[in-house]
């Protein structure tokens, strides 16, 4: 090779890689996600069937660092206090208004068929806070409507989004569930999500996986039209 040649530039690794595991009956989507230079992570909404979680993070070769939670409701996080006491790991939200809906999670589970434990997150989190996962930095947004204390993470370098249940493929979360509040939902996408950009992707609490621009452009609720239209 002659000095006037370099060598091919591998591709670059992007710092966090994920995976989407959907659990419990109701088919929620925990997201296992990782620090590709740490191979440290986190589970999200670990709602149920831990063994594919544990299996999933150990396929990945993932260190598992600690949980977060969106928010309090069974299919989301009924066993993340159990999970967390097996792997020794703290759990991380949602906010705190949502302690009503964890003290019941064991009832829920009895109502819903999955099992539920109530516990008691070492950090309950608030708009404006991060998590950190190995050398990645989340933003934590409150997200309030479909539960008072629904929490989304964003990975701004990452253009990601783990949004529970505020938003779906074509829909919104419902709320129509106590404490829940229809305007504080369109509130919480309208003034904190669109501003984040229409090409930051997003991973909802069931579904598919969808983009803020692609629902500000159809969706039905919550789109640029329809919002325009007063529906």
């Amino acid at each position: 090779m002659s000095n006037d040649q370099t060598a091919p530039v591998p591709p670059s690794v992007p710092p966090l890689r994920a995976a989407i595991i959907p659990v419990t009956p109701l088919q929620q989507n925990c997201t296992l996600f990782w620090c590709t230079s740490t191979g440290k992570g986190a589970f999200v909404d670990p709602g149920g069937d831990l063994d594919r979680l544990k299996k999933a993070a150990a396929d990945q070769g993932v260190t598992i660092e600690k949980i977060l939670v969106t928010h309090g409701h069974i299919d989301h996080c009924g066993q993340a206090g159990i999970l967390a006491g097996e792997l020794g790991v703290p759990i991380e939200g949602p906010q705190e208004d949502d302690r009503f809906w964890i003290a019941r999670l064991e009832d829920d589970g009895r109502r819903y068929g999955i099992e539920g434990r109530p516990f008691e997150p070492q950090r309950w989190l608030h708009d404006g806070d991060t998590v950190t996962v190995g050398d990645l930095v989340l933003d934590v947004i409150h997200c309030p409507g479909h539960t008072p204390g629904h929490v989304v993470f964003h990975h701004a370098p990452s253009r990601l989004a783990i949004v529970g249940d505020v938003l779906f493929q074509g829909s919104i979360g419902r709320t129509d569930f106590p404490l829940g509040n229809h305007q504080d939902l369109i509130d919480a996408i309208t003034q904190k999500l669109w501003p984040l950009g229409d090409d930051v992707a997003f991973v909802p609490g069931h579904g598919p996986m969808s983009n803020f621009g692609h629902e500000r452009a159809s969706n039905p609720f919550v789109g640029d039209r329809a919002l325009a239209s007063g529906q």
